[in-house]
């Protein structure tokens, strides 16, 4: 939520998770395969201490892949679950709102063990990402009613419940990335088009000339959360906490007026991003007209935000603006000139323009562009606006 969770970053649940080189490898790798007829041989062969993925195709046979361990990869694992297996616990992303977590977590689509992602250890380090993650008990059991099937080189493979989806901007993460289509990765890390729906029991079809390896600026959604991708490399290119508050600094040094009660504007200090403060510039998101706080302009009694922005007239959601905090976020370091609507985060324009052509995926069929800053969906004409703001009359 704007750089952190409602209540602050904790152990492994965070807002950013850094993966570093493992002191000892961790990554596993396909070896055997068993095809079991009885559900005590499989018990059996999955309880060895060995990781191994469970297909079950019907009450009377199961396939089982053991994987051995692999010196040349590390393994991090990501879901909702806060067993150990898991390194990076995500919850679900409640769009604009501070939830409690117990709100969230009753009715979350994210899976418990979602996916995990093996790094090669040496350069150039390259990151895959597969979706399941092995359990405490070093399993991934795909049920009878799971999607899987056996490919023709004879491998099996599957899909998980909601599935894993990622996208690979065009053109990397930069001011001329465009958004790329979105994919669903299956558990041995091949990737296929999406399927009707979220949970359908067909996959999508095979698509050759694309990997499971991610790149900066790849997105990878759980289905409750979407997960942002940012190369070591890509991250030297991207404008830091310090920029961010040197161009509020810079911004405030201009003293920006409201054009209505002439009072000097100010961002609040990042660390005071939840409170609206006295000085706190508001914008009417229609027009891009920036003012102080005031209380009238209300059309209805109805629509309570809707307000008529004393300098064109224009009606539209009026809101406090609140610089966009998260740097990895940015694809360039512009200036803060334009804010997301309805929420009213500010950005650079670029950025802005690249989140508000991005489609998320929303519930279990849905896409829509949201601020990254917050994940409210956005609306308006463009999604975002050019921001106006009155200097000193002095």
């Amino acid at each position: 939520y704007n750089g952190s969770l409602p209540n602050g970053d904790r152990g492994r649940r965070k807002s950013r998770f850094a993966l570093y080189k493992r002191p000892k490898a961790n990554g596993v790798k396909p070896s055997t395969v068993h095809v079991i007829s009885t559900p005590q041989a499989s018990k059996a062969i999955s309880s060895k201490g060995q990781h191994s993925i469970s297909f079950t195709l019907s009450r009377s046979q199961t396939v089982i892949v053991e994987y051995t361990h692999d010196k040349d990869t590390d393994m991090f694992q990501v879901g909702r679950s806060t067993e150990s297996p898991i390194d990076f616990v995500v919850t679900d992303t409640i769009s604009g709102s501070q939830n409690n977590d117990e709100a969230q977590i009753t009715q979350s689509t994210i899976s418990r063990f979602a996916c995990r992602i093996v790094c090669d250890r040496s350069p150039p380090y390259t990151a895959r990402i597969f979706a399941a993650g092995f359990d405490s008990s070093k399993n991934i059991f795909l049920g009878e009613k799971a999607a899987k099937w056996k490919n023709p080189d004879g491998h099996m493979d599957g899909l998980t419940t909601n599935g894993v989806l990622v996208m690979h901007p065009k053109g990397g993460f930069t001011e001329e990335s465009k958004p790329g289509v979105w994919r669903e990765i299956s558990v041995c890390g091949d990737v296929y088009t999406l399927r009707e729906t979220r949970s359908a029991q067909q996959r999508g079809k095979l698509v050759e000339n694309e990997t499971n390896i991610l790149q900066d600026g790849s997105l990878i959604d759980l289905c409750g959360a979407t997960l942002l991708w940012r190369t070591a490399d890509g991250l030297l290119h991207t404008p830091t906490q310090k920029h961010i508050e040197a161009l509020r600094q810079e911004i405030n040094a201009a003293r920006p007026q409201c054009p209505v009660g002439l009072n000097t504007l100010a961002f609040p200090s990042i660390n005071r991003k939840d409170v609206v403060e006295e000085k706190q510039p508001w914008a009417y998101l229609s027009c891009g007209h920036v003012h102080g706080y005031h209380n009238w302009g209300h059309r209805s009694d109805t629509e309570a935000n809707e307000r008529e922005c004393p300098m064109c007239r224009t009606v539209g959601p009026y809101v406090p603006l609140w610089l966009g905090c998260e740097a990895g976020f940015y694809v360039d370091a512009g200036p803060p000139t334009h804010a997301f609507t309805p929420c009213g985060h500010v950005c650079s324009e670029k950025s802005a323009k690249y989140w508000s052509q991005i489609p998320l995926p929303h519930g279990t069929h849905a896409f829509h562009a949201a601020c990254p800053f917050c994940a409210t969906q956005l609306s308006g004409e463009h999604n975002c606006v050019k921001l106006i703001f009155q200097g000193p009359i002095d």
